[in-house]
């Protein structure tokens, strides 16, 4: 049984641990507003450049001529995932439920006989991949340098992937990241980048005419909307994080309370079952007399 000094000693590391995760929590939540309204003032954006590339892209939709990007290699055997999580770890299932998305398609993919490749951005991916797929990371970015991510950011990511494709690196390219819908829930998503993906019944919808040609459009578009989806992923997760963070510490904050209480009555038992030895030794020794 520990003595009463150990469980001092344990009772003031629970509070010390306990005001460090409740500093930890309101740090997370003044964070998360502003992260929230990030992502969720990308997500017209994202979705509208989406939706005009669909519609532009209909008119090559099978046929030759189309932009690379649009058409892809016209193979399946390559394929590269882009897994962007965190670099920094305290918010609950948030980077592994993302991770385990990535890591059954990829398994999937390896059951048919593909060739997987990862790009991870964020360590917390990194660290659980590497351990499984240790082979098949090709690249990393860390952006725990960074305090807010921008715009560049997905740039630097998107030039990547690209120069990647135009070297013959991989035929498919699917998007790995957690959508934020509230703190308690983050929604792991997959996106195929590469070829861009045309929603169903977009190949029946009205079809416009653009000048200049739908091609020359479609050139700068592609590149442009590769860089948007990723820096809404990268939106998403922040929000994300933050938000998983802020329930993770409120949770171990709790947590901490119900230790701190339970410590609290076996050292208040134990202190009184003591008193009361000696008082029992005292009063035996005056009778002895």
């Amino acid at each position: 049984m520990a003595s009463l000094k150990d469980l001092r000693n344990r009772i003031a590391s629970v509070k010390a641990t306990q005001k460090i995760t409740k500093a930890m929590q309101m740090v997370a939540a003044a964070k998360l507003r502003r992260a929230q309204m990030a992502a969720e003032s990308a997500r017209p954006y994202a979705e509208r450049m989406a939706t005009v590339m669909a519609n532009l892209s209909v008119p090559f939709i099978g046929k030759e001529g189309a932009p690379v990007l649009l058409a892809g290699t016209g193979r399946d055997q390559v394929h590269l995932l882009l897994v962007c999580t965190a670099d920094r770890g305290l918010c609950g299932a948030f980077n592994s439920s993302i991770a385990r998305k990535a890591r059954d398609h990829a398994n999937r993919l390896l059951a048919e006989g593909k060739e997987v490749k990862f790009f991870c951005v964020g360590q917390k991916g990194y660290d659980v991949l590497r351990r499984i797929f240790p082979k098949h990371i090709v690249e990393f970015v860390s952006q725990r340098a960074v305090k807010q991510i921008g715009y560049g950011e997905a740039e630097a990511i998107s030039e990547t992937l690209q120069l990647m494709f135009a070297n013959g690196d991989f035929d498919v390219a699917t998007l790995f990241y957690s959508q934020f819908k509230s703190v308690i829930s983050q929604i792991p998503t997959a996106h195929q980048l590469i070829p861009a993906t045309v929603p169903e019944g977009m190949e029946t919808a009205t079809v416009y005419e653009y000048e200049p040609e739908e091609s020359e459009i479609l050139a700068d578009i592609l590149p442009r909307n590769l860089t948007v989806q990723i820096f809404r992923a990268l939106l998403e997760n922040v929000a994300g994080e933050m938000g998983a963070k802020m329930s993770a510490m409120d949770n171990a904050t709790r947590n901490a309370g119900e230790m701190i209480d339970k410590l609290t009555i076996t050292y208040n038992r134990q202190r009184q079952a003591q008193i009361t030895k000696e008082l029992i030794e005292i009063i035996s020794g005056a009778e002895a007399l």
